[in-house]
């Protein structure tokens, strides 16, 4: 080992008085393989003992953004917005450094701009971005959480460190496999709910579907009280249960707002079956859940939806008392035959946004 070297790297102080733990961390990073470079830039950090894990992230031979572009066949600019269409977009551009593996990832969007038009790429690396962006700090979290924490706690040293950051990182591997076939599921729950909500109207784009909204009243006092780690719980709680129960009746959460829940549904049965689930859910854990429900063509981008009738189901929970769920009238109507659910007209409400009351119905 070349403590030279390392001295000359910033990495090394041999009158620092846990030299000789430097050293010991310096050999075993060197024993991994790992670059002067590459313990230069995870020290920058304050990561030292992260070297090694650092340099499997994106392993390859380093190569520049032009050499990339001229490989793959794509202009320099091309390949620099598809990198911000996927939210990785470098802070420098001549000077951002690719390896080799991106030679592949940017053919394949070369290839797929020959099937789809260029807009309708970056459209789903936009989607695809936003997900594995999500994904990537949900299991940083839950590294930190669950296997550095603990470690600190138990003042291990650095060795320690690196080698469960180590290991950390090569479990990555076994997420591309994982998350294939997921992807190949959550395609065919798609296409089989893509066709029962088939809009014969607007075929393409559009939806017939129903969409509700349900909000934890009370959440944010109840917030304000909470230490972190309670706070935690209780979002995770949240997101949890509410996952479960749109889940089971064949749902799909589109998306968290805060304290709030989006979703969708095939039907007005199924949808109004989640609102009451997700209801009892929560009750007595502090807040008290309403919502609102609606049903008719939504407009489908990026995996979201849109459009007037989104509109109308915020507005109508937002108007909902606690612990009611009020629906339209149109939900009502889908969903009068089940015999299990009962509807009480609630009057006709005027809506912000909306020129005309509109019918509402609660639901119990």
């Amino acid at each position: 080992m070349d403590l030279e070297a390392y001295q000359r790297a910033g990495l090394y102080d041999p009158q620092d008085a846990d030299a000789a733990k430097r050293r010991t961390l310096l050999a075993w990073l060197e024993g991994q393989g790992t670059s002067i470079e590459q313990m230069q830039r995870s020290a920058s950090y304050g990561a030292l003992s992260s070297a090694a894990g650092d340099a499997l992230i994106r392993p390859g031979a380093p190569i520049t953004l032009g050499a990339l572009a001229e490989r793959v066949g794509l202009p320099e600019a091309r390949v620099l917005e598809i990198l911000r269409a996927a939210g990785a977009s470098p802070a420098s551009g001549e000077d951002q450094t690719f390896v080799e593996s991106d030679v592949e990832t940017f053919t394949l969007f070369k290839a797929a701009a020959g099937l789809f038009s260029s807009d309708a790429v970056l459209e789903i690396t936009r989607v695809m971005g936003n997900a594995m962006a999500r994904v990537a700090e949900a299991a940083i979290t839950l590294f930190q959480v669950n296997i550095e924490a603990p470690l600190a706690e138990s003042e291990a040293g650095e060795i320690t460190f690196a080698e469960a950051n180590l290991a950390g990182v090569r479990s990555l591997d076994l997420l591309p496999r994982a998350l294939n076939g997921l992807f190949r599921l959550h395609v065919e729950t798609a296409i089989r709910r893509s066709r029962h909500a088939y809009n014969r109207e607007n075929p393409f784009g559009s939806r017939r579907l129903a969409v509700g909204f349900i909000d934890l009243v009370g959440f944010t006092p109840l917030a304000q009280h909470l230490d972190d780690q309670q706070l935690t719980n209780l979002i995770e709680d949240f997101e949890r249960r509410a996952n479960d129960v749109v889940t089971q009746f064949d749902g799909r959460v589109v998306k968290h707002i805060g304290d709030e829940v989006m979703f969708i549904a095939v039907g007005a049965d199924a949808a109004c079956h989640i609102a009451l689930a997700a209801a009892d859910a929560f009750r007595g854990s502090g807040v008290e859940p309403h919502g609102g429900l609606a049903i008719g063509p939504l407009l489908t981008r990026g995996g979201d939806f849109y459009g007037p009738i989104v509109n109308l189901a915020s507005r109508v929970g937002d108007i909902a008392i606690p612990g009611e769920i009020l629906v339209t009238e149109d939900v009502m109507l889908g969903a009068a035959e089940d015999p299990d659910l009962t509807f009480e007209a609630a009057g006709r409400r005027m809506l912000k946004g909306f020129a005309d009351p509109v019918p509402l119905w609660s639901l119990t």
